[in-house]
C-alpha cells in the first residue's frame, strides 16, 4: 500500500478538501474579474470629474482675473482723482481768501471814480495819486496769484458764463444782448470764476 493511499485512508477529509479546492477555483475567477469592472468604472469617474473639476478651475482663474483687471482699474482711477484734487486744491488755495479781497478792490475802484478837484490843495493832489497807486499795486499782487478782472466793458457780447444781467434797457447806441453798463466788476481765479460781473445789456 502505498503512502498516499495510507494517508487517504487514515484521513477520510483530505480527498473532500482537494475536491472542495478545486470547485472553488472557478468561483476566485469571477471575483477577479469584477474587481478589474470595478477599477475601470473607478477610472472612467475619476477621469470625468477631473474634467469637470479642470473646467470650474479654469472659470475661477478667469473670474479672478477679471477681478484683479477691475480693481487695478480702480485703484489707478482712484490714485488720478487724488492727484487731480491735490493740484485743485493747491491751485485754488486761496480762493476764499481772493473772494474776501474782492470787496477791499470794490471799495477802491469806487473811490478812484470820484470826481475830485484836484487843483483845491496840494493833499488832495497827493491823495488822489496815492489811491491811484494803491489800486495799481494791489491789482498787480491780485494778477501775481491768478486773479483777473472778467471783461465786461460797455459794448461787449452778453456771456452769461461770466456775466450777470440784472436789468435790460432800450439803446440805441449798443447792439442787442451786448453790454450797456458794468454796475460790479467780475473776477476769475485761474480761470474759475470768483464773481460775475452785474451788467445792464440791451434789449
Amino acid at each position: 500500500m502505498s503512502k498516499n493511499s495510507q494517508k487517504q485512508d487514515e484521513n477520510p477529509e483530505f480527498e473532500q478538501a482537494e475536491g472542495d479546492s478545486a470547485e472553488e477555483s472557478p468561483v476566485d475567477n469571477d471575483d477577479g474579474q469584477d474587481q478589474e469592472a470595478d477599477t475601470d468604472e473607478f477610472e472612467e469617474v475619476s477621469r470625468n470629474d477631473l474634467v469637470e473639476m479642470l473646467v470650474e478651475a479654469r472659470s475661477q482663474i478667469e473670474e479672478m482675473k477679471d477681478g484683479y483687471v477691475r480693481a487695478r482699474a480702480d485703484v489707478e482711477n482712484i490714485q488720478r482723482r487724488s492727484q487731480n484734487e491735490m493740484v485743485s486744491a493747491r491751485k485754488f488755495a486761496i480762493e476764499g481768501f481772493a473772494r474776501e479781497l474782492l470787496n477791499v478792490i470794490d471799495s477802491l475802484h469806487q473811490a478812484a471814480i470820484v470826481d475830485i478837484d484836484v487843483a483845491q490843495d496840494e493833499a488832495t493832489v497827493k491823495m488822489n495819486e496815492g489811491l491811484g497807486l494803491t489800486l495799481k499795486q494791489f491789482e498787480k499782487v491780485m494778477g501775481n496769484f491768478g486773479i483777473a478782472q472778467v471783461e465786461a466793458e460797455t459794448g461787449t457780447r452778453f456771456d452769461p458764463d461770466v456775466h450777470q444781467a440784472i436789468s435790460m434797457v432800450d439803446s440805441g447806441e449798443v447792439k442787442t444782448n451786448h453790454i450797456v453798463e458794468v454796475m460790479q466788476k467780475g473776477f476769475t481765479l485761474k480761470e474759475r470764476l470768483l464773481r460775475p460781473a452785474m451788467v445792464v445789456i440791451a434789449n
